[in-house]
Parts: structure tokens; C-alpha cells; sequence
């Protein structure tokens, strides 16, 4: 994965890693967001970019609401919904940087 990863960043120059942060509807860790910042600690390690955490809780709901708007069916919203919320994950990352 570790290979994927960084031939990826080399073939877009990527500046930074942003990894989803799965928490618990109420904000606690989960099993899987332990998962998630294990693994954001080894690409830190490994990579020469930053490596960032973002909350990712409503990105899948909002995803789907956003491809249902737009008519999608439930067949391409299974299909799109994964793609389309981690695009939503990264313009919230975008959103909270700092403004220049």
C-alpha cells in the first residue's frame, strides 16, 4: 500500500496526505479511527509530505444526498458514493486551512 501511496503522490505532486478520521457519531474514537490514526502515524514516518486527519462522520450521508439530488440512481449511488464523499472529505480539509 505504501508503494501505491507514493508513486500516487509523485504522479500528482502532492503536497500533503489528508486520511478520513471515522469517529463515532458523537465524536469518540471508534476501532476504526484508531486504525485510522495508526496508519496516518506510519505514512508520517514514511512520507516526505504531511500527513493530515479529517473528521469524515457526515461525508458518506452527504454524499448520497448530494448524488440523490442530482437523480442518481440507488445503483450509481452505490457505485459513486465512496468517490463523491472523499471529495467532500477533501473541500472540508480545504475549507478549514487558512486563508492566504
Amino acid at each position: 500500500m505504501l508503494l501505491q501511496v507514493k508513486e500516487t503522490i509523485a504522479e500528482f505532486d502532492a503536497k500533503a496526505l489528508v486520511i478520513g478520521l471515522p469517529l463515532e457519531s458523537n465524536g469518540d474514537e471508534s476501532d476504526m479511527s484508531r486504525e485510522a490514526r495508526e496508519m496516518a502515524r506510519k505514512f508520517n514516518l514514511s512520507l516526505d509530505i504531511p500527513v493530515f486527519l479529517q473528521d469524515e462522520r457526515v461525508t458518506s450521508y452527504e454524499a448520497k444526498r448530494r448524488l440523490w439530488a442530482d437523480g442518481a440512481s440507488l445503483k450509481e449511488t452505490r457505485r459513486k458514493v465512496d468517490s463523491r464523499a472523499a471529495a467532500i472529505l477533501l473541500a472540508d480539509f480545504l475549507d478549514r486551512l487558512p486563508r492566504r
